[in-house]
């Protein structure tokens, strides 16, 4: 079972590494665009961030929950091998 749950979060982490790469992508194109609505511009900047931090919070939470609720964040290696 706890070979399952660590894949489980390497997708979510994946997923997460993806949908932050194309907010960043899209920002980005935003920026670049002719005529582009700056209002809409600042608030995708702030979201993307948002989401950016969002995900590192819950991906820290997930890796930690993952790793079997150890009894201290120091049994969590940063990369996880499968």
């Amino acid at each position: 079972m706890q070979h399952r749950i660590m894949e489980a979060y390497k997708e979510v982490e994946r997923a997460m590494e993806r949908y932050n790469a194309i907010l960043d992508e899209y920002v980005l194109a935003l920026q670049t665009q002719e005529g582009s609505n700056a209002k809409q511009l600042e608030r995708m900047k702030a979201g993307t961030k948002a989401m950016r931090d969002s995900s590192m919070i819950y991906l820290s939470y997930a890796k930690f929950v993952a790793y079997g609720m150890p009894e201290s964040e120091d049994l969590v290696e940063d990369d996880l091998q499968m």
